[in-house]
Protein backbone atom coordinates (compact mmCIF):
# COMPACT_ATOMS: atom_id res chain seq x y z
CA UNK A 1 0.00 0.00 0.00
CA UNK A 2 1.37 3.40 -0.96
CA UNK A 3 1.93 6.18 1.60
CA UNK A 4 -0.62 8.30 -0.28
CA UNK A 5 -3.30 5.67 0.36
CA UNK A 6 -2.66 6.00 4.10
CA UNK A 7 -2.98 9.79 4.09
CA UNK A 8 -6.79 9.78 4.07
CA UNK A 9 -7.20 7.25 6.93
CA UNK A 10 -4.58 9.11 8.98
CA UNK A 11 -6.28 12.48 8.42
CA UNK A 12 -9.69 11.07 9.32
CA UNK A 13 -8.29 9.48 12.47
CA UNK A 14 -6.62 12.71 13.56
CA UNK A 15 -9.74 14.80 12.91
CA UNK A 16 -11.97 12.27 14.63
CA UNK A 17 -9.92 12.09 17.81
CA UNK A 18 -9.07 15.82 17.89
CA UNK A 19 -12.72 16.87 17.77
CA UNK A 20 -13.86 14.55 20.54
CA UNK A 21 -13.43 17.03 23.42
CA UNK A 22 -15.58 19.61 21.62
CA UNK A 23 -18.22 17.00 20.75
CA UNK A 24 -18.31 15.82 24.34
CA UNK A 25 -18.68 19.38 25.61
CA UNK A 26 -21.56 20.39 23.33
CA UNK A 27 -23.46 17.06 23.37
CA UNK A 28 -24.07 16.51 27.05
CA UNK A 29 -27.28 14.59 26.42
CA UNK A 30 -25.44 11.84 24.57
CA UNK A 31 -23.34 9.09 26.00
CA UNK A 32 -20.01 10.58 27.20
CA UNK A 33 -17.13 9.89 24.85
CA UNK A 34 -14.73 7.29 26.20
CA UNK A 35 -12.09 4.84 25.01
CA UNK A 36 -14.77 2.82 23.22
CA UNK A 37 -15.64 5.85 21.13
CA UNK A 38 -11.96 6.44 20.37
CA UNK A 39 -11.54 2.81 19.28
CA UNK A 40 -14.59 2.95 17.00
CA UNK A 41 -13.48 6.24 15.41
CA UNK A 42 -9.96 4.91 14.75
CA UNK A 43 -11.25 1.57 13.43
CA UNK A 44 -13.65 3.29 11.02
CA UNK A 45 -10.89 5.61 9.78
CA UNK A 46 -8.57 2.61 9.28
CA UNK A 47 -11.26 0.87 7.23
CA UNK A 48 -10.99 3.58 4.57
CA UNK A 49 -7.50 2.26 3.74
CA UNK A 50 -9.23 -0.70 2.08
CA UNK A 51 -11.55 1.43 -0.06
CA UNK A 52 -9.58 0.93 -3.30
CA UNK A 53 -8.91 -2.78 -3.05
CA UNK A 54 -12.16 -3.95 -1.41
CA UNK A 55 -14.62 -1.03 -1.62
CA UNK A 56 -17.73 -3.13 -0.90
CA UNK A 57 -16.52 -4.94 2.23
CA UNK A 58 -14.86 -1.72 3.42
CA UNK A 59 -18.21 0.09 3.18
CA UNK A 60 -20.12 -2.58 5.10
CA UNK A 61 -17.43 -2.64 7.79
CA UNK A 62 -17.50 1.14 8.11
CA UNK A 63 -21.29 1.14 8.31
CA UNK A 64 -21.28 -1.51 11.07
CA UNK A 65 -18.68 0.42 13.10
CA UNK A 66 -20.48 3.73 12.62
CA UNK A 67 -23.83 2.20 13.51
CA UNK A 68 -22.36 0.69 16.67
CA UNK A 69 -20.98 4.12 17.60
CA UNK A 70 -24.41 5.73 17.14
CA UNK A 71 -26.37 2.93 18.87
CA UNK A 72 -24.23 3.36 21.99
CA UNK A 73 -25.31 7.00 21.97
CA UNK A 74 -22.10 8.79 21.10
CA UNK A 75 -22.63 12.16 19.36
CA UNK A 76 -22.62 12.64 15.62
CA UNK A 77 -19.16 13.60 14.44
CA UNK A 78 -16.30 13.01 11.98
CA UNK A 79 -16.79 9.26 12.16
CA UNK A 80 -19.47 9.86 9.55
CA UNK A 81 -16.82 11.32 7.23
CA UNK A 82 -15.03 7.98 7.22
CA UNK A 83 -18.29 6.27 6.35
CA UNK A 84 -18.95 8.81 3.55
CA UNK A 85 -15.46 8.22 2.10
CA UNK A 86 -16.26 4.49 1.82
CA UNK A 87 -19.60 5.25 0.14
CA UNK A 88 -17.83 7.49 -2.39
CA UNK A 89 -15.23 4.78 -3.07
CA UNK A 90 -17.75 2.03 -3.79
CA UNK A 91 -19.62 4.28 -6.25
CA UNK A 92 -16.32 5.37 -7.84
CA UNK A 93 -14.82 1.90 -8.30
CA UNK A 94 -17.88 -0.25 -9.04
CA UNK A 95 -20.50 -0.04 -11.78
CA UNK A 96 -23.76 1.58 -10.69
CA UNK A 97 -25.72 -1.65 -10.15
CA UNK A 98 -22.99 -3.30 -8.07
CA UNK A 99 -22.37 -0.11 -6.10
CA UNK A 100 -26.07 0.19 -5.26
CA UNK A 101 -26.13 -3.41 -4.03
CA UNK A 102 -23.38 -2.52 -1.55
CA UNK A 103 -24.76 0.89 -0.60
CA UNK A 104 -28.32 -0.26 0.16
CA UNK A 105 -27.45 -2.64 3.05
CA UNK A 106 -24.88 -0.13 4.30
CA UNK A 107 -27.66 2.47 4.58
CA UNK A 108 -29.92 0.05 6.45
CA UNK A 109 -27.14 -0.81 8.90
CA UNK A 110 -26.37 2.87 9.43
CA UNK A 111 -30.01 3.66 10.22
CA UNK A 112 -30.39 0.92 12.87
CA UNK A 113 -29.63 3.42 15.62
CA UNK A 114 -32.84 5.30 14.74
CA UNK A 115 -34.83 2.45 16.28
CA UNK A 116 -33.48 3.64 19.64
CA UNK A 117 -33.79 7.33 18.78
CA UNK A 118 -36.27 9.47 16.83
CA UNK A 119 -36.65 7.80 13.40
CA UNK A 120 -38.52 10.61 11.63
CA UNK A 121 -35.98 13.25 12.64
CA UNK A 122 -32.86 11.20 11.84
CA UNK A 123 -34.03 9.50 8.64
CA UNK A 124 -33.29 12.37 6.23
CA UNK A 125 -29.78 13.26 7.48
CA UNK A 126 -28.88 9.58 7.82
CA UNK A 127 -29.92 8.91 4.23
CA UNK A 128 -28.01 11.99 3.04
CA UNK A 129 -24.75 10.51 4.34
CA UNK A 130 -25.20 7.77 1.73
CA UNK A 131 -26.96 9.53 -1.15
CA UNK A 132 -24.63 12.53 -1.43
CA UNK A 133 -21.24 10.73 -1.48
CA UNK A 134 -22.73 7.95 -3.63
CA UNK A 135 -23.87 10.51 -6.21
CA UNK A 136 -20.47 12.21 -6.20
CA UNK A 137 -18.65 8.89 -6.61
CA UNK A 138 -20.89 7.76 -9.47
CA UNK A 139 -20.45 11.13 -11.20
CA UNK A 140 -16.68 10.90 -10.86
CA UNK A 141 -16.71 7.40 -12.35
CA UNK A 142 -18.73 8.62 -15.34
CA UNK A 143 -16.30 11.50 -15.92
CA UNK A 144 -13.28 9.17 -15.85
CA UNK A 145 -14.96 6.69 -18.20
CA UNK A 146 -15.93 9.48 -20.59
CA UNK A 147 -12.34 10.72 -20.61
CA UNK A 148 -11.10 7.20 -21.34
CA UNK A 149 -13.53 6.84 -24.25
CA UNK A 150 -12.51 10.21 -25.62
CA UNK A 151 -8.83 9.27 -25.35
CA UNK A 152 -9.44 5.94 -27.10
CA UNK A 153 -11.37 7.67 -29.87
CA UNK A 154 -8.59 10.20 -30.31
CA UNK A 155 -6.02 7.41 -30.54
CA UNK A 156 -8.20 5.61 -33.11
CA UNK A 157 -8.44 8.76 -35.24
CA UNK A 158 -4.66 9.19 -35.12
CA UNK A 159 -4.15 5.55 -36.13
CA UNK A 160 -6.65 5.88 -38.99
CA UNK A 161 -4.93 9.03 -40.21
CA UNK A 162 -1.54 7.28 -40.12
CA UNK A 163 -2.88 4.28 -42.06
CA UNK A 164 -4.37 6.64 -44.64
CA UNK A 165 -1.07 8.49 -44.97
CA UNK A 166 0.88 5.25 -45.45
CA UNK A 167 -1.64 3.95 -47.97
CA UNK A 168 -1.37 7.20 -49.93
CA UNK A 169 2.42 7.09 -49.94
CA UNK A 170 2.51 3.48 -51.10
CA UNK A 171 -0.11 4.27 -53.75
CA UNK A 172 1.93 7.18 -55.05
CA UNK A 173 5.18 5.23 -55.17
CA UNK A 174 3.75 2.10 -56.77
CA UNK A 175 1.38 3.98 -59.07
CA UNK A 176 4.12 6.23 -60.45
CA UNK A 177 6.55 3.35 -60.98
CA UNK A 178 4.02 1.09 -62.67
CA UNK A 179 2.82 3.89 -64.94
CA UNK A 180 6.39 4.52 -66.15
CA UNK A 181 7.02 0.82 -66.61
CA UNK A 182 3.79 0.33 -68.56
CA UNK A 183 4.57 3.24 -70.88
CA UNK A 184 8.04 1.97 -71.69
CA UNK A 185 6.76 -1.59 -72.10
CA UNK A 186 4.22 -0.35 -74.68
CA UNK A 187 7.04 1.45 -76.52
CA UNK A 188 9.19 -1.70 -76.51
CA UNK A 189 6.34 -3.81 -77.86
CA UNK A 190 5.57 -1.28 -80.56
CA UNK A 191 9.18 -0.97 -81.76
CA UNK A 192 10.51 -4.47 -81.17
CA UNK A 193 10.50 -5.31 -84.91
CA UNK A 194 10.88 -1.93 -86.64
CA UNK A 195 13.38 -0.29 -84.26
CA UNK A 196 14.88 -2.97 -82.02
CA UNK A 197 17.55 -0.52 -80.72
CA UNK A 198 14.77 1.75 -79.38
CA UNK A 199 13.00 -1.29 -77.90
CA UNK A 200 16.22 -2.17 -76.09
CA UNK A 201 16.44 1.40 -74.80
CA UNK A 202 12.85 1.14 -73.55
CA UNK A 203 13.68 -2.09 -71.73
CA UNK A 204 16.66 -0.43 -70.07
CA UNK A 205 14.37 2.40 -69.00
CA UNK A 206 11.93 -0.17 -67.57
CA UNK A 207 14.73 -1.76 -65.56
CA UNK A 208 15.83 1.61 -64.19
CA UNK A 209 12.27 2.72 -63.40
CA UNK A 210 11.46 -0.51 -61.62
CA UNK A 211 14.68 -0.29 -59.60
CA UNK A 212 13.95 3.30 -58.58
CA UNK A 213 10.36 2.42 -57.67
CA UNK A 214 11.50 -0.50 -55.50
CA UNK A 215 14.08 1.68 -53.76
CA UNK A 216 11.47 4.32 -53.04
CA UNK A 217 9.01 1.71 -51.81
CA UNK A 218 11.65 0.22 -49.50
CA UNK A 219 12.42 3.68 -48.14
CA UNK A 220 8.72 4.28 -47.50
CA UNK A 221 8.25 0.96 -45.72
CA UNK A 222 11.48 1.45 -43.77
CA UNK A 223 9.91 4.53 -42.24
CA UNK A 224 7.21 2.25 -40.81
CA UNK A 225 9.58 -0.25 -39.25
CA UNK A 226 11.09 0.02 -35.80
CA UNK A 227 14.51 1.62 -35.49
CA UNK A 228 15.49 -0.96 -32.87
CA UNK A 229 17.20 -0.17 -29.58
CA UNK A 230 19.36 2.38 -31.39
CA UNK A 231 16.28 4.60 -31.39
CA UNK A 232 15.55 4.13 -27.67
CA UNK A 233 16.99 7.50 -26.64
CA UNK A 234 14.73 9.24 -29.17
CA UNK A 235 11.76 7.25 -27.83
CA UNK A 236 12.56 8.29 -24.24
CA UNK A 237 12.91 11.90 -25.38
CA UNK A 238 9.44 11.80 -26.96
CA UNK A 239 7.96 10.29 -23.80
CA UNK A 240 9.64 12.99 -21.70
CA UNK A 241 8.13 15.58 -24.01
CA UNK A 242 4.73 14.05 -23.18
CA UNK A 243 5.37 14.89 -19.51
CA UNK A 244 6.71 11.57 -18.19
CA UNK A 245 10.09 11.47 -16.48
CA UNK A 246 12.01 8.44 -17.78
CA UNK A 247 15.02 6.99 -15.96
CA UNK A 248 16.95 4.74 -18.36
CA UNK A 249 19.56 2.28 -17.09
CA UNK A 250 21.57 0.08 -19.47
CA UNK A 251 23.80 -2.64 -18.07
CA UNK A 252 26.04 -5.35 -19.44
CA UNK A 253 28.02 -5.17 -22.65
CA UNK A 254 25.89 -4.16 -25.66
CA UNK A 255 26.54 -6.15 -28.82
CA UNK A 256 24.77 -6.40 -32.17
CA UNK A 257 21.38 -8.07 -31.89
CA UNK A 258 19.50 -10.09 -34.53
CA UNK A 259 17.07 -7.82 -36.34
CA UNK A 260 13.98 -9.62 -35.00
CA UNK A 261 15.24 -9.36 -31.39
CA UNK A 262 16.23 -5.72 -31.82
CA UNK A 263 12.82 -4.76 -33.22
CA UNK A 264 10.92 -6.82 -30.62
CA UNK A 265 12.84 -5.22 -27.74
CA UNK A 266 12.14 -1.74 -29.06
CA UNK A 267 8.44 -2.46 -29.63
CA UNK A 268 8.04 -3.85 -26.10
CA UNK A 269 9.60 -0.75 -24.56
CA UNK A 270 7.62 1.51 -26.89
CA UNK A 271 4.29 -0.09 -25.94
CA UNK A 272 5.17 -0.14 -22.23
CA UNK A 273 6.11 3.55 -22.19
CA UNK A 274 2.97 4.39 -24.18
CA UNK A 275 0.95 2.66 -21.45
CA UNK A 276 2.80 4.72 -18.83
CA UNK A 277 1.84 7.93 -20.64
CA UNK A 278 -1.82 6.84 -20.77
CA UNK A 279 -2.36 5.04 -17.47
CA UNK A 280 0.38 5.72 -14.92
CA UNK A 281 -0.64 7.15 -11.55
CA UNK A 282 2.53 9.29 -11.47
CA UNK A 283 4.35 10.66 -14.54
CA UNK A 284 7.54 8.69 -13.96
CA UNK A 285 8.93 5.43 -15.34
CA UNK A 286 12.09 3.45 -14.77
CA UNK A 287 13.43 1.52 -17.78
CA UNK A 288 16.16 -1.09 -17.40
CA UNK A 289 18.03 -2.96 -20.12
CA UNK A 290 20.52 -5.65 -19.20
CA UNK A 291 22.63 -7.18 -21.97
CA UNK A 292 23.40 -10.82 -21.16
CA UNK A 293 25.61 -13.18 -23.18
CA UNK A 294 22.65 -15.23 -24.40
CA UNK A 295 19.61 -13.03 -23.80
CA UNK A 296 18.29 -9.53 -23.19
CA UNK A 297 16.52 -8.48 -19.96
CA UNK A 298 14.01 -5.62 -20.22
CA UNK A 299 12.07 -3.92 -17.46
CA UNK A 300 9.65 -1.00 -17.21
CA UNK A 301 8.41 0.06 -13.77
CA UNK A 302 5.92 2.78 -12.86
CA UNK A 303 3.45 3.77 -10.16
CA UNK A 304 -0.22 2.73 -10.42
CA UNK A 305 -3.25 3.52 -8.29
CA UNK A 306 -5.11 0.25 -8.91
CA UNK A 307 -4.35 -3.01 -7.14
CA UNK A 308 -4.24 -6.11 -9.29
CA UNK A 309 -3.79 -6.35 -13.01
CA UNK A 310 -5.55 -7.67 -16.11
CA UNK A 311 -3.75 -7.99 -19.43
CA UNK A 312 -5.01 -5.74 -22.21
CA UNK A 313 -4.51 -5.95 -25.95
CA UNK A 314 -1.19 -4.11 -25.77
CA UNK A 315 0.38 -6.47 -23.23
CA UNK A 316 -1.07 -9.51 -24.99
CA UNK A 317 0.51 -8.34 -28.25
CA UNK A 318 3.86 -7.74 -26.55
CA UNK A 319 3.80 -11.17 -24.95
CA UNK A 320 2.98 -12.83 -28.27
CA UNK A 321 5.85 -11.01 -29.99
CA UNK A 322 8.33 -12.05 -27.28
CA UNK A 323 7.13 -15.66 -27.13
CA UNK A 324 7.51 -15.99 -30.88
CA UNK A 325 11.23 -15.45 -30.31
CA UNK A 326 11.33 -18.04 -27.53
CA UNK A 327 11.25 -15.46 -24.72
CA UNK A 328 8.98 -14.68 -21.82
CA UNK A 329 7.08 -11.54 -20.71
CA UNK A 330 5.38 -10.91 -17.38
CA UNK A 331 3.24 -8.01 -16.17
CA UNK A 332 2.14 -7.48 -12.58
CA UNK A 333 0.91 -4.79 -10.19
CA UNK A 334 1.90 -5.01 -6.55
CA UNK A 335 2.29 -2.49 -3.73
CA UNK A 336 1.42 0.40 -6.03
CA UNK A 337 4.06 -0.49 -8.65
CA UNK A 338 3.36 -1.88 -12.10
CA UNK A 339 6.21 -3.99 -13.43
CA UNK A 340 6.60 -5.23 -17.00
CA UNK A 341 9.59 -7.52 -17.51
CA UNK A 342 10.72 -9.44 -20.59
CA UNK A 343 13.49 -11.91 -21.35
CA UNK A 344 14.35 -12.21 -25.04
CA UNK A 345 16.95 -14.76 -26.23
CA UNK A 346 19.59 -13.48 -28.63
CA UNK A 347 19.00 -16.58 -30.71
CA UNK A 348 15.54 -17.98 -31.35
CA UNK A 349 14.63 -20.99 -29.20
CA UNK A 350 11.78 -22.98 -30.81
Amino acid sequence: MRPRDLAVPAALAVVGVATMPALDRFSSTDHPLDLTAVALVLATAATTALRHRWPGPALLTASALTSTYLIIGFPYGPILLSFAVCVFAVARHRVLRQAALWAAPALLVLLIHLVFDEPLIGLAPGTAWVVVPFTLGAARRQVVEAQARERAESERRVADAERLRVAQEVHDVVGHGLAAIQMQADVALHLRDARPELALEALETISKASSEALDELRATLAGLSSPGLAGLEDLCARVRTAGVAVDLTVGGTPSPLPTAVDIAAYRVLQEALTNVVKHADKPRARVTIQHRPDHLDLGVFNSVAAVGHTDGFGITGMRRRVEQLGGDLTASADAGTFALQAVIPREHRP
